[in-house]
């Protein structure tokens, strides 16, 4: 309406208006605008206490804008908002699964009773088992969501939070929430992963000023990140990965640009192990090309890659002995410390990540692919060994002589042979193979000829001493996803059913004798019944044990070989296509 449209009011001529004169029209023009305005200012005034939206609403839309069905009481479908990545996406059935889930109350439930524990070895659907892996994820997490949320691991049967040595005095940054996002996205657990996404987004800092491993921090915080950004486009986890490896980058601030095993994420200062003598190990240094390469290509960033571009540069051009690479390298000289050689501990995933490497980038780096076939060929010639009855082993290597030893570590060598078949020369392909499945034989010995069917730490081929531990320390079994990691991916080449009867029979022995009522614990010896708990639930077996043991038993385009690849600590990431590495 203009101004000229105004309608013209009766004036009613009064000495002594009544209320009811001003308040009903009967006033002057000055009072009526007077109580217009006092009106509507105190009709906004209490309205507002009904407009001011409820903060927990707030945040709950911003869920939905990402998770959609994941988010309680929101829609039933993911609502992927950002287009950033051609992203393989999970089977629709992942992904559309209840907000809500109850663990069947079947057979699968074992107890602490031998005859239940008899009574499902057999017969069990291939979904139940995988539903039952979940159903162990959910007890490992509820006694850590219970006892230790925000802490980095759960000792169970203290019922208290436990950090291990490779964060130094950094007790308080959620290494389990950070390992297990992307375990929870898989196995549709959306409450308790909203519930750790929350965490993340308020709680979740590594700026502490504590010597932590640079390799660890890596792999389970830099990695994890990217992998759940991945999954969910969500620009939370891309943000948190980035912090964490801008945090990182002091470590490479040696001379020769190889860094060191330990950074100080404050102070930004970088040393070595005490143990190692001065040097950097060559797994740690060779196992972040995965993450560095993807944090470039995520963020645009060349910084990330141009470090661990140097560290293959280095390595690829220094002298070494027989084509071999030892576990140990100074960062002031850039020369190899004491020659010793392993594809388990101080090696084991630097040999994994060249491979990785060249399939991350769709097969495009050959550099990488050459020189791990490179090296692989080297190992197979000077550290292959058959036992004297007839085990295939991989020993280390100490000053040229062979050590009949295989570390528990070293059990993902079968997956790896198994996996690098496929791109191995045409004359050598079912050689690969082959390897790949007599290693994974020798793994499961050493768990079948434990008393508890789990497998020790490391274990010998001394005549009679076959596939076992020798030293009280071998003894331990800690969670450990190795030989798990090789089923899985055996099963996923191969298809032999044997690797999912053999996944099943570490789920049962997990069962049987690491089970406590808060969660799943360490055991000090597996040749000894009962079982004597260490009380200590290691982050990487909801990372990885239980995500590989929950793969194996679903159809084999989840998370498929041929579209993701698997960091050292199970997180998978989508292969990168159209790059040119």
């Amino acid at each position: 309406m203009s101004h000229s449209d105004t309608p013209i009011l009766p004036v009613y001529h009064s000495k002594q208006p009544t209320t009811k004169h001003l308040f009903f029209g009967r006033a002057s023009n000055d009072k009526r605008i007077l109580f217009t305005f006092l009106f509507f200012f105190f009709f906004i005034c209490f309205s507002w206490l009904f407009l001011i939206p409820d903060p927990s609403i707030v945040q709950q839309r911003s869920y939905a804008q990402i998770y959609g069905d994941f988010a309680p009481h929101i829609s039933s479908r993911v609502n992927l908002i950002h287009n950033k990545l051609p992203i393989p996406q999970p089977p629709q059935e992942e992904r559309s699964r209840p907000q809500h889930f109850s663990f069947p109350h079947t057979t699968l439930i074992l107890t602490e009773s031998s005859e239940t524990q008899s009574s499902i070895s057999e017969g069990n659907s291939v979904n139940e088992k995988k539903e039952y892996v979940k159903s162990m994820m959910h007890h490992a997490w509820n006694g850590y969501q219970t006892y230790a949320f925000g802490q980095n691991e759960l000792k169970p049967i203290a019922k208290t939070g436990h950090s291990p040595p490779i964060l130094g005095r950094a007790s308080e940054i959620g290494l389990t929430i950070v390992d297990s996002l992307d375990t929870l996205w898989i196995m549709g657990m959306r409450e308790e992963f909203i519930r750790a996404r929350e965490w993340v987004r308020v709680k979740f800092d590594l700026r502490v000023s504590s010597d932590i491993s640079l390799f660890e921090a890596n792999i389970r915080y830099v990695a994890g990140f990217i992998a759940i950004y991945t999954m969910t486009n969500d620009e939370l986890f891309l943000e948190k990965a980035k912090e964490c490896a801008d945090l990182l980058l002091p470590a490479f601030n040696s001379p020769s640009g190889i860094p060191f095993s330990l950074i100080n994420p404050v102070t930004g200062n970088g040393k070595s192990w005490g143990w190692a003598g001065g040097s950097s190990i060559l797994a740690e240094i060779g196992t972040l090309h995965l993450e560095f390469l993807y944090l470039s290509y995520l963020t645009k960033d060349p910084i990330y890659y141009s470090k661990v571009l140097n560290i293959r540069r280095i390595l690829k051009e220094l002298p070494k002995n027989n084509g071999l690479y030892p576990n140990y390298i100074n960062p002031y000289s850039k020369s190899w410390g004491q020659a010793h050689i392993s594809l388990g501990a101080l090696g084991d995933s630097f040999y994994e990540y060249l491979y990785k490497a060249y399939l991350i980038t769709n097969r495009t780096d050959t550099e990488a692919k050459e020189m791990y076939y490179s090296a692989i060929e080297a190992i197979r010639k000077d550290m292959l060994k058959r036992s004297s009855t007839g085990l295939l082993f991989i020993g280390d290597l100490r000053n040229g002589r062979l050590e009949n030893k295989m570390d528990h570590l070293g059990c993902f060598a079968g997956g790896l042979f198994a996996l690098s078949s496929l791109d191995a020369p045409p004359s050598m392909h079912e050689d690969f193979l082959q390897i790949g499945e007599e290693l994974t034989s020798t793994c499961h010995e050493s768990y079948s000829r434990s008393d508890t069917k789990l497998g020790p730490e490391a274990f010998h081929f001394n005549g009679g001493q076959e596939a076992k531990a020798s030293r009280p320390n071998e003894y331990v079994y800690l969670l450990r996803p190795e030989t798990v990691e090789s089923y899985f991916v055996l099963w996923r080449i191969t298809g032999k059913q044997k690797y999912r009867d053999w996944a099943w029979d570490v789920v049962q022995a997990l069962e049987k004798h690491t089970r406590t009522e808060n969660g799943y614990s360490g055991i000090r010896s597996v040749y000894s019944i009962p079982t004597q708990f260490d009380d200590v639930q290691q982050s990487f077996f909801l990372a990885e044990t239980l995500k590989y043991l929950y793969l194996i038993f679903c159809d084999d385009d989840t998370y498929s070989l041929d579209k993701w690849v698997f960091n050292t600590e199970a997180h998978p990431f989508p292969i990168i296509p159209g790059i040119n590495a």
